[in-house]
């Protein structure tokens, strides 16, 4: 698993997309005036005006990596400061180099200006959840969902928030009631799969997985929570071929290599003991180093 390394805020903030027009020199007057005629002094080039980019440029920005969408939004923050989408998009980005506190920040100043703003709310929550601070993320999305009662998405993270703070029946419920809204979910299975084998019960867990991957939205992280909890189980030819359709040969070796050794029965008291309530993926499973 490739793991980024979190960039200080002022690598995102201090990054500066303003072109300046180079200065044209002034003509030399004549040698016969120029002692009663000198040149005036040539004005200086004014800086281009900052303006907020079109929508295609906005949709090209989203195809960017983090660190150049997190700068490309930031600039369109700093050239409104009220732009709700770019304050978002800026977390959102921000989020996935690591920058958790600056993209709850970027988030909840969106808030301040539009309270009721759910894109906002999801991003504020998002971030305290990558953080591993649930409880802080439990307000903003019940306000999420009560704003958007037939919206997945806020009782999906609402699960995940419930599980980090240790109250895993509310949340294997409130998954429940996402999969009502949206059936088959692959997101919503998969963290229930993960709060089951946190609990211990990793073929139960299994039977979701194998639901979420058979989903057309499913991903990579669900396809490797199953990979996951099908070696904590010990199936590791199965587990392993998974590994190498998608992962590069290095990674794979890597990781079936940590799957071998919390399989072995004198590795560890059990695989429970390898999840938390705060880990709800394979990335989160394995901690820093993985």
């Amino acid at each position: 698993m490739c793991r980024k390394p979190a960039l200080a805020a002022t690598t995102v903030f201090g990054l500066s997309l303003a072109v300046w027009a180079s200065a044209q020199a002034a003509p030399a007057a004549p040698a016969t005036t120029a002692a009663a005629n000198p040149p005036a002094a040539a004005a200086p080039t004014p800086r281009p005006p900052r303006r907020k980019a079109t929508a295609q440029e906005r949709a090209d920005a989203e195809r960017l990596q983090p660190l150049a969408r997190a700068a490309f939004w930031a600039h369109e923050t700093n050239v409104d400061p009220t732009d709700q989408v770019a304050g978002v998009r800026l977390a959102s980005a921000l989020r996935a180099l690591g920058q958790y506190a600056e993209a709850a920040s970027s988030a909840e100043r969106v808030l301040v200006v539009a309270p009721d703003n759910i894109d906002a709310l999801l991003e504020t929550a998002r971030a305290y959840v990558a953080q591993g601070q649930g409880f802080y993320a439990i307000e903003p999305v019940q306000r999420a969902h009560v704003l958007a009662p037939k919206d997945w998405r806020p009782l999906s993270l609402l699960g995940v928030a419930y599980a980090q703070v240790r109250r895993g029946d509310e949340a294997m419920t409130t998954w429940r009631q996402a999969l009502v809204l949206s059936p088959d979910n692959p997101a919503v299975l998969s963290n229930m799969a993960m709060e089951l084998t946190a609990r211990g019960d990793a073929a139960q867990a299994e039977t979701l997985l194998r639901r979420a991957v058979a989903q057309p939205g499913a991903g990579l992280q669900v396809r490797q929570d199953l990979t996951l909890v099908l070696g904590l189980q010990g199936k590791l030819t199965e587990a392993e071929h998974r590994l190498r359709v998608d992962l590069p040969p290095d990674q794979a070796d890597a990781d079936l290599a940590y799957l071998k050794a919390v399989s072995t029965p004198a590795a560890a008291p059990s695989p429970a003991a390898e999840m938390t309530p705060v880990a709800h993926s394979w990335t989160a499973v394995k901690g820093p180093g993985g």
